[in-house]
């Protein structure tokens, strides 16, 4: 099976968003949910946990597949919702801050 992840390169989509009074970071494709209250600091969150998770799959050697996951279905509506219109909201409920794809490569996001 070919992946679009490697342990040596790649890009993960991520969502930075408000529903309610909570801010959230979503890296769709590592399955990796951040919270906080404000969008900066989940942002900062998020990204050092992506780069650990890459780290660590480099550093194991590991199968691309932990790189490759399939996203939770809420969240990937919402991405294709945000690709259709770049300036949907996705919902009354939740405020978009920002979105998008983080690239990667040996060493972990160079």
């Amino acid at each position: 099976m070919k992946y679009k992840n490697t342990l040596n390169k790649g890009s993960v989509r991520y969502i930075i968003f408000k529903e309610d009074d909570v801010w959230y970071g979503v890296a769709l494709e590592f399955n990796i949910v951040e919270e906080g209250d404000n969008p900066v600091e989940v942002m900062a969150s998020l990204f050092q946990a992506m780069e650990g998770y890459v780290e660590t799959a480099q550093r194991l050697k590991m199968r691309p597949m932990p790189l490759n996951q399939k996203p939770d279905k809420e969240y990937e509506e919402m991405w294709k919702g945000l690709e259709r219109d770049k300036t949907e909201k996705d919902s009354k409920s939740k405020q978009i801050y920002s979105f998008g794809h983080a690239p990667f490569s040996i060493p972990a996001f160079a």
